[in-house]
């Protein structure tokens, strides 16, 4: 019989189906999405790109990394940035921000997947770096790392890459984690770490990080990466967490690669409160009207087997 599970600190509800689950290989997405061929992202084309703002190495003609504004920007650097409102139901201010593309490697024939772990690590020193680049400008609020993998993520663009938007409000997600760290009077994400550390939904740890699939996972084989000390940015990661961190989430993107899974990951980092992590969603089920009508999401694939399929 299936459950109907509360997320750890959330008001958020889930529906775990087991009578509707499948055995993770037949979770297998069987069709390649066809994306376009051209490398617009690649060496040689850097000038169908709009200017770069950041490579790796640096003042180097053979780049690693490579970060530049998203050429169909979703937010602009220009306007009005304070939200206002001409009544209480219409508040509005111009879609003020920073949009960025980071280019994870040279070679289009590559995914994140097939990076080393030391080249993961150089990904994530990046987002520092562009985080903190543009939290600099004062009419940013939050700035949002993300993956899309595939077209089922929202990809269009076959050379892997990153984005950052970086925009003047600090996103509900956000707040909603915030607000319900700061009810308790004690570290909760370590208590949760802790139980999880213990139980039948842990997948990977090492010295300074673990990853889980979550008790009340919204999505397939969802699974996320905590450090073990308490961090609110990633900019408090030192050198052997940010390898201890790529090293999960390249293990991670090798069990997903067997499923040959479209994902998107994202970073979520605190404000005053909440822990810094990282979330991968695989996206190999769709959410349907009961989702859109009651925000309570239906997911066939238990969290506890998906760990299995993830320690396998």
């Amino acid at each position: 019989m299936g459950e109907l599970r509360k997320d750890y600190i959330l008001n958020r509800y889930v529906i775990i189906a087991t009578e509707r689950g499948k055995r993770p290989h037949q979770f297998k997405n069987e069709v390649d999405n066809p994306m376009p061929k051209k490398d617009v992202f690649g060496p040689g084309n850097e000038n169908e790109t709009p200017q770069e703002v950041y490579r790796y190495p640096k003042d180097s003609g053979d780049w690693k990394i490579r970060v530049f504004p998203n050429k169909y920007s979703a937010v602009k650097p220009e306007g009005n940035n304070e939200i206002k409102t001409d009544n209480e139901f219409f508040p509005f201010s111009d879609s003020y921000g920073h949009h960025e593309v980071i280019v994870e490697t040279p070679d289009i024939n590559k995914s994140l997947v097939d990076l080393s772990v030391q080249e993961i690590s150089q990904v994530f020193k990046t987002f520092v770096l562009r985080i903190n680049a543009n939290l600099n400008d004062p009419k940013i609020k939050y700035v949002t790392v993300f993956k899309n993998k595939g077209l089922g993520a929202g990809c269009s663009i076959k050379h892997t890459h990153c984005q950052l938007i970086a925009y003047n409000l600090v996103p509900i997600n956000i707040i909603d984690k915030e607000e319900a760290v700061a009810k308790y009077d004690y570290d909760v994400y370590q208590k949760i770490i802790n139980i999880e550390k213990n139980s039948d939904r842990k997948c990977f740890e090492n010295k300074t990080m673990v990853g889980f699939t979550p008790y009340a996972s919204r999505f397939p084989f969802e699974i996320r990466i905590f450090p073990k000390r308490h961090v609110l940015k990633l900019d408090e990661l030192d050198e052997n967490e940010l390898m201890d961190m790529s090293d999960i989430l390249r293990s991670i993107l090798l069990k997903l690669k067997e499923l040959n899974a479209d994902y998107n990951f994202y970073l979520h980092y605190g404000i005053k409160n909440m822990r810094l992590h990282l979330v991968v969603c695989p996206r190999l089920a769709k959410w349907a009207g009961f989702e859109l009508a009651t925000g309570t999401i239906i997911n066939s694939m238990p969290p506890e087997t998906a760990a299995e399929f993830y320690r396998g």
